[in-house]
């Protein structure tokens, strides 16, 4: 019999309605039910897409002592990470705090009123590497709670009462300057990889926001060092297994520093970022790899994660079955020398083998390999790699598809509209323009309601009950900002504005620093902040970008001002930990930039004006803004009071409140809004 999750909306609650397991989904009921019991609360928190969630699952949930156990000793509640932040940011912090690690599944026992006690991630059936057995740590937990309840309660009371005095209080402080980016880039160097590229050792996740850092610090500094680490790690990574060879998208990570074997789940917020730091490193460099890997990976994210309504899906799952009926990571993805023959006849087999990297022994577990592009491109005959690739992507097609979460989160397609917008514009594919116009419209309709509020998650069209944290409301304006620059079409800046606005009143604190949830969501054992880039860019930052962003497009001194409170948290962390504030790092230097504001004016059909638009969104000045209008439009502010020159199409380049001298000409407009130091 279904258990309570049967009635969520969650892709991974639903996964565990059928567990012998009373769950519960999060809610004040359950911890009622606890209070009521006198039991504690078993949280485990996981997501859709995590490969040792679903092994934690089939090995212990499914398990009928197991759940027996948890069902007379515990209020269990299941929770969706992607659906819950804040509850996972929270809890997670208590994690990491107390053992020095974290990650998912995660597993924590709560008091009846939702204080942390005792901690852990995966667990096996069995003790085994010195870790305990998941039956063991439920004995335990519950013998503590039945033989020593004061001395738990004391536990608890402490951590909570560390946590609290976690706060940051960076807000209002004195904006980064050259000297803290200049640090920032120099412990950057110290961490960079000179042969793999990248940041650091084993597992190797894809920078996408510190490479926005380096591409922003050579347009403004022209430090050719800066270029060199986000060009080589860019290239690194679309050799390795962390690229899809033949469908385009990137894996979560790697587990080695070579960038060989990833972690096999696709996440939109990473190949959203990535297509998008792929497109402008084609715009600093002209690479053909950048401009390829770009579009395949932005065809990637419309072809395998956008929905029937215009969104995109979270994720596809890592694991897929193997065609034996097992679940095995990678399945979908891996190739052996015996299978690259049976779809290629043994002479086109024997040239992927070279190419792809596919050996005998395997890359991966098996004797399978992940595919790369180990060597540099020589002399190759290109008609005929591009036969054996599509050969290989339709003979893979036939197999078990991953699983994926249909599940809508807005700040991630926040990130895909930006993406696909700017993606769209670089390399004339109106179709990519038009996705994230899909993507933007499904957000207004479903996702925000009249107050302009926005719901964190929706599925087949229907919004999901729980609000957006400050990381949606950031994302989706910086992705409407961008639709805007890239269209013309000014409701865009206007709906940026309406989330920007709830910014300012719900998210910021008295002296500017800024909170991942509203000040009237739910309380949680502490109000969530966290100013550090995860996977995805901090929600602080972002928003410090789309704050600037706005008030370079309409000039509004309140917005600025909140983005420059909110960057003081980058003075003091972006030298100390600078892989971890990268994109905080990226809008310091947009703001040390202007940034700079670029108005468009002229007829959308003239040829001039669309020249004249291309060569402003083409431009690599940190975080320039471009609005593109007729003369005398009211559709962008910054297009008040901007004539045609001479009768024809011309732009005009501001910034730090100075103007230059309107230009007709697209090369002197090309310098305009180029780099300084190139």
């Amino acid at each position: 019999m279904p258990n309570r999750l049967a009635h969520e909306t969650s892709p991974y609650l639903l996964q565990h309605a059928d567990n012998p397991v009373d769950w519960w989904p999060w809610s004040d009921a359950a911890f009622e039910e606890a209070r009521r019991r006198e039991v504690p609360v078993l949280l485990s928190v996981g997501y859709s897409s995590c490969h040792w969630c679903h092994v934690l699952e089939r090995e212990s949930f499914r398990d009928e002592a197991v759940a027996s156990y948890m069902n007379e000793h515990f209020v269990s509640i299941k929770v969706d990470r992607e659906e819950r932040p804040d509850v996972d940011a929270v809890y997670m912090e208590a994690v990491q705090a107390a053992t020095g690690q974290g990650g998912w599944p995660m597993t924590v026992f709560l008091t009846p009123d939702a204080e942390p006690f005792y901690f852990g991630t995966y667990f096996p059936p069995a003790p085994r590497h010195g870790m305990p057995s998941f039956r063991q740590v439920l004995q335990g937990v519950q013998q503590a709670w039945t033989d020593r309840r004061e001395e738990v309660a004391e536990v608890a009371g402490k951590i909570v009462r560390d946590l609290a005095g976690r706060e940051f209080a960076f807000g209002g402080a004195e904006v980064p300057g050259e000297e803290e980016l200049a640090q920032a880039l120099l412990g950057l160097t110290r961490e960079y990889d000179p042969v793999y590229g990248g940041f650091g050792g084993a597992p190797k996740f894809p920078p996408s926001m510190v490479i926005e850092f380096l591409l922003r610090h050579h347009a403004r500094t022209g430090a050719e060092g800066a270029l060199q680490m986000a060009a080589d790690t860019c290239e690194r990574m679309a050799r390795g297994g962390i690229y899809d060879q033949l469908g385009g998208g990137f894996a979560r990570y790697s587990v080695d520093r070579e960038w060989v074997t990833p972690h096999f789940e696709k996440m939109l917020y990473d190949n959203a970022l990535l297509c998008r730091a792929y497109a402008h490193l084609w715009r600093a460099t002209g690479s053909d790899l950048a401009r390829r890997v770009a579009l395949e990976t932005a065809d990637f994210m419309v072809r395998e994660l956008r929905t029937n309504e215009g969104g995109f899906a979270s994720a596809l799952d890592a694991d897929s079955d193997d065609g034996t009926g097992r679940h095995v990571e990678g399945a979908y993805y891996v190739w052996t020398p015996a299978q690259l023959r049976e779809v290629l006849g043994d002479d086109d087999a024997e040239l992927a083998a070279a190419h792809f990297g596919v050996t005998e022994e395997g890359t991966f577990e098996e004797g399978a390999s992940v595919l790369q592009l180990p060597q540099r491109e020589g002399v190759v005959d290109a008609a005929r790699l591009a036969s054996v690739r599509a050969r290989l992507l339709a003979a893979r097609e036939q197999r078990p598809r991953p699983g994926r979460d249909d599940k809508v989160v807005a700040a991630w397609n926040g990130l895909a509209i930006a993406a696909l917008a700017e993606t769209g514009a670089y390399f004339d594919r109106p179709d990519l323009g038009e996705a994230a116009i899909g993507t933007a419209d499904l957000l207004v309709r479903v996702h925000m309601d009249d107050h302009a509020r926005l719901a964190r998650t929706s599925k087949d069209g229907r919004a999901g009950s729980n609000a957006g944290v400050l990381e949606d409301y950031a994302d989706v304006a910086e992705g409407f900002l961008a639709l805007a620059s890239v269209t013309g079409e000014g409701v865009w800046l206007e709906f940026a504005g309406f989330l920007l606005d709830h910014v300012l009143a719900q998210f910021t604190g008295e002296n500017g620093e800024l909170y991942d949830t509203a000040a009237d969501a739910e309380q949680l054992i502490r109000r969530p902040q966290d100013p550090t880039d995860n996977a995805a860019p901090s929600g602080w930052t972002a928003a410090a970008g789309a704050l600037l962003s706005y008030a370079a497009q309409t000039g509004s001194e309140p917005h600025r001002a909140a983005a420059e409170r909110a960057l003081g948290v980058v003075k003091v962390l972006g030298p100390r930990v600078p892989r971890f504030i990268g994109h905080g790092l990226a809008v310091a230097e947009a703001l040390l930039d202007g940034p700079r504001e670029v108005a468009v004016v002229g007829s959308a059909d003239d040829p001039a004006t669309r020249a004249l638009r291309r060569g402003a969104l083409l431009g690599t000045a940190p975080g320039a803004v471009v609005a593109v209008g007729e003369a005398g439009s009211d559709e962008m502010p910054l297009l008040a009071g901007r004539p045609l020159v001479d009768g024809r199409p011309a732009a005009y380049v501001c910034r730090n409140f100075t103007c230059d001298a309107p230009t007709t000409d697209v090369d002197r407009l090309r310098v305009a809004v180029g780099a300084v130091g190139s």
